[in-house]
């Protein structure tokens, strides 16, 4: 597994030794063999900047997913993820509010979506959207089982 977590907002402090545990526990869980994964975890002015240069899209949103598999037209191998997740931490910190939540669980969900869009899910239709948050949910409960995702939230220094 190659995975590469970059805090690159300043908002939050962010342990990022107990998100690559977590992300790890995701990739066991589903069977996940063969993983590069590249986490980018920003503030909404990049945010924004990504989803409006990639997307055309306009403003900040909580996640973005790229498949950075050479074809993805070729059919999803279920053992394999390639590809980078954009996650924004002040969005997290705002829906976190809004749906009475933690930040820190709200980064973890956003991480799990992520994964699931690079593993094929879609949400663009009302039933494809329905049966991925099922999966969404059931993945972001069994990993808040699994550890302290309050502890996400990093006293002293700011890590990379």
């Amino acid at each position: 597994m190659n995975l590469v977590i970059a805090n690159r907002q300043r908002r939050r402090k962010i342990n990022s030794r107990l998100l690559k545990e977590i992300v790890g526990s995701l990739f066991a869980e589903l069977a996940i063999m063969d993983v590069e994964l590249g986490i980018n975890l920003v503030a909404a002015r990049e945010m924004a900047l990504v989803n409006e240069t990639f997307l055309n899209h306009a403003g900040s949103t909580d996640v973005i997913t790229f498949d950075h598999r050479e074809n993805t037209r070729q059919a999803r191998r279920p053992a394999s993820v390639h590809g980078e997740l954009f996650i924004c931490v002040d969005d997290a910190i705002a829906q976190a509010r809004e749906f009475k939540t933690t930040w820190q669980s709200e980064i973890v969900r956003y991480v799990v979506h992520g994964v699931l869009h690079l593993l094929g899910y879609d949400d663009l239709k009302p039933q494809l959207r329905r049966t991925m948050k099922r999966k969404e949910n059931r993945l972001v409960l069994l990993l808040a089982k699994r550890f302290s995702l309050a502890q996400l939230a990093r006293t002293g220094k700011i890590s990379a």
